[in-house]
Order: C-alpha cells, then sequence, then structure tokens
C-alpha cells in the first residue's frame, strides 16, 4: 500500500517511530540501564560517606575509629570496583548495541530506497540520499546508546539525590530545586531552536555533498569548457552557506552553556549562602552541608553532562527526523496483494487506451495509446526526441506506472504479477549505460545470478564482446574504474550487451543498443542481436535507421501517439515521416 510522506515531525512522533528499533536488544539495553544505575549509586554513596566521617569528626573524633575508616574504605573500594564493571559495559555492549541499531535504520532505508520509483530519484540528489544513511546514521548510533543511559542516570540522580538532601534538610532542598525548574524550561526553548538550526546543517551538508559529486563525476566536462573557477565559485557559495548555519547552531549552543552556567552558579551561591546561615543558626549540621555541596556538584556534573549530550541528542533526531523522510517517501510502484509469479511467459505485449504523464510535474507524454506487440514479434520504434519511445518501454518493466488505461502482458495486467518475477523476464539494453565500479566479469555477470565463468565467456562472444575483453591488461578481470571510465563507449555498450544474454530474457528491450558502437562492431552485435531476439519478442528504439530494417514491425512514435506503423518497406512507400528520416539519414552518410 502507498504511504504518504510526513512533514515537520515533532519529538513525539520521532520517538514512536524511533522506538520499535530497540525491541530486537531490549536484553542489552536493559542490563546497559541496569549497569547504569549501579554506577549512579556508586557515586552517591560517597557524599553519605562523606557526611559520617565529618560529623563524626566534629561531635565525637574518640568514636571515630582507623577500622571504621577501613571498613569504610573497603565498602567504597568495593563499589569502585563495581561501578568500573559496569562502566565497561556500558562503553562495549552499549556501543554495539547502538551500532546494530544504526545497521538495522541503514538496511531498512537501503531496502526502502530499492522500492523508490524512478520519480523519486528524479528529485532528489544522490548526495542528499547517501548522507541521510550514512552521516546521519552515524549520530544515531551514539544517540541509540546515550539517549536512554543519560536521561536515566539524571532522572535516577535527581531522585536520589532530592530524597537524600530532603530528609537531611527539607527547606534548603527545596530552595536548591526551586532554580530546576527555570533551568529545564530555559533548556527546552534553546533545545528548539538548536534541533532546527541542525536541520539547516544536514540539510545543507547534503547540499554540499551533491554539489562536490556533481562536479567530480562531471570533471571532463568541466576541464573541457575550463570551467574549473565557477565550479569553485560555486562550491564557495554552498560551503559560505554551510557555515553561517554552523554558526547559528553555535551560537544557540553558546547560548545554552551560558544559561545552564548561570544556573549552576546560583545553586551553589544557595549552598553557601542558604547553608552557610543553617548552619550558623544550628538547623543544619557541617557535614551536612558538606554532604550537601557534594551532591550540588554531582548534580550539576549530571546536568553539564546532559547539556554536552544536548547538541549528540539533537543531531540524533535530526539524523532520525532525515531517516524518515526516506522511510515514509511514497512507494508508488508495488506489488499488489493478488499479484502472482510470471512464469513462461510468452511475450504479447498490449497497451489499451493508455495515458501517461510524469507523476512530479504533470507533463504528459502521450494520451489513450493503443498498441499491440505479438509474442516473438521484432518491433522498433522510431520519433523525434522527447516524443515518448523511452517512456513507452519503461512502462513495460513498471518503472512508472500508466496514468489511465493498462498494459497486459499475455492478456493479463502488468500489475497483476510480482514486480521481481515482471522484471526479471525482461531484458534491457539503455542508451545510457551503467557499470558497476568492479571487474569486466563482474559487470556480465550481473546478469545472471551465480553465472559460470564459460556461461559469462560465452555471453560475451555472442555480443561481440570477447575479442576486446582479452586484449585488455587483465582480460576479464579487468577493473572498468567507476561507471566503466577506463573503457571506451562501444566497449561499454557491448559489456551491457552481454548482460542481456546472460540473463537470456523472453522479452527485449534496446534503447539505442549500438549507438555507441562503429559500423564494424554495429554489424557484428546486430547479428548477435538477431540471433537473440529470435523466438523473442523484442522493441527496438533506435535512431540509425539501418539496424531496424529487417524488424517486423517499425512504429513511428510523435507527440500525437503512433502516427506511422508498417515494415521498412511499405513505410517507405507511404513516403511520409518515416521517408523522411530515412532519406534525411542518407543525405548524412
Amino acid at each position: 500500500m502507498r504511504k504518504e510522506v510526513e512533514k515537520g515531525y515533532s519529538a513525539k512522533e520521532l520517538m514512536k517511530k524511533f522506538l520499535p528499533y530497540y525491541k530486537p536488544y531490549k536484553a542489552t539495553l536493559f542490563l546497559d540501564l541496569f549497569c547504569a544505575a549501579l554506577t549512579t549509586v556508586c557515586e552517591l554513596v560517597l557524599p553519605l560517606i562523606m557526611r559520617y566521617i565529618t560529623n563524626q569528626g566534629i561531635q565525637n573524633l574518640a568514636a571515630l575509629s582507623v577500622r571504621t575508616i577501613m571498613i569504610l574504605g573497603l565498602i567504597y573500594l568495593a563499589l569502585r570496583v563495581l561501578d568500573c564493571i559496569a562502566n565497561y559495559y556500558m562503553a562495549d555492549m552499549g556501543h554495539v548495541m547502538g551500532a546494530k541499531i544504526e545497521t538495522d535504520m541503514r538496511r531498512d532505508a537501503y531496502g526502502h530506497l530499492q522500492q523508490l520509483s524512478n520519480t523519486y530519484y528524479n528529485n532528489t540528489k544522490v548526495g542528499q540520499i547517501m548522507g541521510r544513511i550514512t552521516n546521519d546514521l552515524f549520530d544515531v548510533t551514539e544517540f541509540s546508546h546515550h539517549c536512554p543511559e543519560e536521561f536515566f542516570i539524571a532522572g535516577l540522580k535527581t531522585i536520589i539525590s532530592f530524597v537524600i538532601l530532603a530528609r537531611i534538610n527539607l527547606l534548603l532542598t527545596l530552595i536548591i530545586f526551586v532554580i530546576v525548574p527555570f533551568m529545564l524550561l530555559t533548556s527546552i526553548i534553546l533545545q528548539k531552536r538548536m534541533k532546527k538550526a541542525f536541520a539547516k546543517q544536514r540539510q545543507q551538508i547534503g547540499e554540499l555533498n551533491a554539489r562536490i559529486e556533481d562536479s567530480l563525476l562531471g570533471q571532463k566536462v568541466v576541464k573541457a569548457f575550463t570551467n574549473e573557477d565557477i565550479e569553485k565559485e560555486k562550491f564557495e557559495v554552498d560551503n559560505g552557506v554551510f557555515l553561517e548555519i554552523k554558526k547559528e547552531s553555535y551560537r544557540y549552543m553558546a547560548t545554552f552553556q551560558t544559561s545552564t552556567r548561570m544556573f549552576d552558579g546560583l545553586m551553589y551561591l544557595a549552598v553557601v549562602v542558604a547553608g552557610g546561615i543553617f548552619m550558623v543558626k544550628g538547623l543544619i549540621e557541617p557535614g551536612d552541608l558538606v554532604a550537601y555541596m557534594l551532591y550540588v556538584t554531582t548534580l550539576i556534573a549530571t546536568i553539564r553532562r546532559i547539556i554536552e549530550f544536548t547538541e549528540q541528542f539533537q543531531r540524533g533526531m535530526t539524523g532520525i527526523e532525515r531517516f524518515l523522510e526516506i522511510m515514509d517517501a511514497d512507494i508508488e510502484i508495488f506489488d499488489e496483494e493478488d499479484a502472482k509469479e510470471l512464469v513462461n511467459p510468452k511475450g504479447n505485449i498490449r497497451f489499451q487506451d493508455v495515458s501517461f504523464e510524469y507523476p512530479d510535474d504533470h507533463n504528459q507524454v502521450f494520451s489513450g495509446l493503443n498498441l499491440e506487440i505479438r509474442a516473438g514479434e521484432k518491433v522498433a520504434i522510431v520519433g523525434p526526441s522527447g516524443g515518448g519511445k523511452t517512456t513507452l518501454c519503461n512502462l513495460i518493466p513498471r518503472f512508472y506506472d500508466v496514468t489511465e488505461g493498462q498494459i497486459t502482458l499475455d492478456g493479463e495486467d502488468i500489475k497483476k504479477y510480482t514486480l521481481k518475477s515482471l522484471r526479471g523476464s525482461i531484458g534491457m539494453v539503455q542508451q545510457d549505460v551503467y557499470l558497476f565500479s568492479g571487474t569486466v566479469f563482474e559487470n556480465i555477470a550481473y546478469g545472471k545470478k551465480n553465472a559460470t565463468k564459460e556461461e559469462v565467456i560465452e555471453a560475451a562472444k555472442r555480443a561481440g564482446a570477447d575479442s576486446f575483453i582479452r586484449e585488455l591488461k587483465d582480460g576479464y578481470d579487468t577493473y572498468v574504474g567507476e561507471r566503466g571510465v577506463k573503457l571506451s563507449g562501444g566497449q561499454k555498450q557491448r559489456i551491457s550487451i552481454a548482460r542481456v544474454f546472460l540473463k537470456n530474457p523472453p522479452i527485449i528491450i534496446l534503447d539505442e543498443a549500438t549507438s555507441a558502437l562503429d559500423n564494424e562492431s554495429e554489424f557484428e552485435v546486430a547479428k548477435s542481436l538477431a540471433s537473440l531476439s529470435e523466438g523473442r519478442t523484442t522493441l527496438t528504439i533506435a535512431h540509425r535507421l539501418s539496424s531496424i530494417r529487417n524488424s517486423d514491425r517499425i512504429l513511428v512514435l510523435t507527440d500525437d501517439g503512433i502516427a506511422e506503423e508498417g515494415n521498412h518497406q511499405n513505410l517507405l512507400e507511404k513516403k511520409g515521416i518515416y521517408y523522411q528520416y530515412y532519406t534525411t539519414a542518407n543525405e548524412l552518410k
């Protein structure tokens, strides 16, 4: 089913959607919080020991023996050992839990990205996506570990400290703790502003990544037009915006830290002034005042720790928000509930009153299109650029869904088939060849899971690629570089064709499959394609009309739909649009 994109998440919504990621690690989390409780108890015992020793020393020094002090020392030593063990678990397994949650979230984000349609990628920069599933989730690791720990410890220390101090002197305790609500209110206001600043920071770093990626991938074009200075200027603008956003976030952080230091001072002032007056009037013992000061110091240290964690907290919340923006992106192309596997398709394709417009800009490509491609038929599509040739072919494997009408395969609506089985039955060689960073062998083998070396070589031979591959430095083990940058356009094209030969699908779509080949290579590949096409449904998009002369049927697709159709000879005799294309092509030779 479809999901609608949510925007402007509240903290409550973020946590509600994030908390389920703790479920597989409940045991680890509970043990981590138990260890946090142990470290807290160990820390809060020290003021009580100091209170006892101080009061005994002032009231009855003779009763304070070395044995008593040694016993207290051993108790404290045992507590410190326990504290070290608990802290080790928190630092080790707590962080591992955070890393596992990060891994789970990245897995879910990547899985969701695989399901998103072309429309999403047409409107979202790859640099932004990369930032969301890498840098943003790094912060989530620390957040998922420290967030429950820090708030649990802070809450525990505050409650225990209040109970102990209230039993010593309720009035002084109330004077100290009356400052806390004002501190919290100030913190909440400033945290909201910090959250917005960090969100802007994350957005801009994504833009910066996208700018760098775009410039580096297009570095040949940049150099060809000697536009290095222009690219530097663009980068400086984005980099400067990022600096200003960071300045804003640091201003809020500075204000936040300054306000908490001010409240720290007020709490110490309350202990010194009010506590000193109470001691003079005999309302509190000197040892109790020492304990007060230690507890207030502990409380302030806790608050400072929360302050230091605030930046990490806000980064984590921002990372979760940007993660959810991916997870809540609308899945436009999905399996219907009753979708079935496509088994042994014959390849009969029919377009019935098909209309299509792009979902993002509502640019209509065609309306009321009717077309039948018979099983095993070789159909070529020609026409002006922007006439919808590639779009028509992209509708068959459901890279986009039709706006109106339906497309059937062997008499069944293609939406009734699972996406995996539908696309698994279609082989595509696209105009924009994409090779993965890896070896030649790996790129061809991508066409079939667990393909053997013999199968890969045979596919390469049928695509006319084996001879040039063997001439490469490392043959089939040659590294092709990012996006196949180390190979020529023709070489990349033949490797992509070899992938389809290896896949050996019943339906083939060739989108300018021979556009980057020289005449000799085109002739060799054309023979192989003819062999592969035998008995299979084949759609060919071509500007080189010589490559489609032997097609069973040629469609001339224009802005008004299918303007002409027939075989090569029929269309020449009509002396229409196809005739003009063919005549012009011959004149240009």
